[in-house]
């Protein structure tokens, strides 16, 4: 048995097909590629498929994952050019690996956000980001809870870009232990600020583990 770890971009109107659907795009496609994939045993027999961090819908992303497994080995160059080749449009696998480290190791990601607003937007929303507290209210499976979000934003920069234009630079906890969306970060700037922003793109574009080195 071998595992595989595939490291692929969803960006264009890819964005827009949601968790469930890529699930399922990535299995008929795994089917048309020939791949000798391993399927779960038992009643209802299907291929066993792991992400990490499911993106939210409308975001982009050059640094998702998907693992797999093949019950018999072949050469990664082959299972990234088969793939890619039953893949549509805005779904492309750049990597396929064995996996060096478990993806629980995964703690932050970086993103590349545009805002559309005011003049100043980018200076305003730094300085709001660098406050000693950001509170807002973060959903869960018990209801809206008021939470504290500063500690998950752990690095911002930005500048302005035309027409007021706010292009930032964000790294955020990420991972099964904390998470924060980065919309989740905007949506608190408008409520705390009153301004009314509109979210041109959201791309993330790189993982690390808990030192900070790049996820592998």
């Amino acid at each position: 048995m071998q595992t595989i770890r595939l490291w692929f971009k969803k960006e264009g109107l890819a964005k827009y097909i949601s968790h469930l659907d890529l699930v399922r795009c990535m299995a008929r496609a795994l089917k048309r590629s020939g791949l000798p994939v391993w399927y779960t045993q038992g009643f209802n027999p299907h291929i066993y498929l792991t992400f990490a961090l499911p993106l939210s819908l409308g975001q982009e992303s050059e640094c998702e994952i998907m693992q797999f497994r093949l019950v018999e080995e072949l050469p990664l160059n082959e299972v990234k050019d088969r793939l890619n080749a039953a893949l549509p449009a805005g779904l492309q696998v750049l990597a396929a690996a064995l996996p060096q480290q478990d993806l629980q190791a995964i703690a932050a990601a970086d993103y590349r956000v545009s805002l559309e607003g005011a003049p100043g937007l980018a200076e305003r929303f730094l300085a709001f980001a660098q406050q000693p507290q950001i509170k807002t209210l973060k959903r869960s499976k018990k209801g809206p809870k008021e939470v504290d979000i500063r500690p998950l934003v752990l690095a911002c920069d930005g500048e302005e870009g035309e027409g007021g234009r706010a292009l930032l630079s964000l790294r955020l906890a990420a991972g099964g232990q904390q998470n924060l969306n980065p919309a989740l970060l905007i949506d608190a700037y408008c409520a705390q600020s009153g301004e009314s922003v509109k979210t041109a793109s959201i791309r993330r574009t790189a993982l690390y583990d808990g030192a900070d080195a790049p996820f592998c």
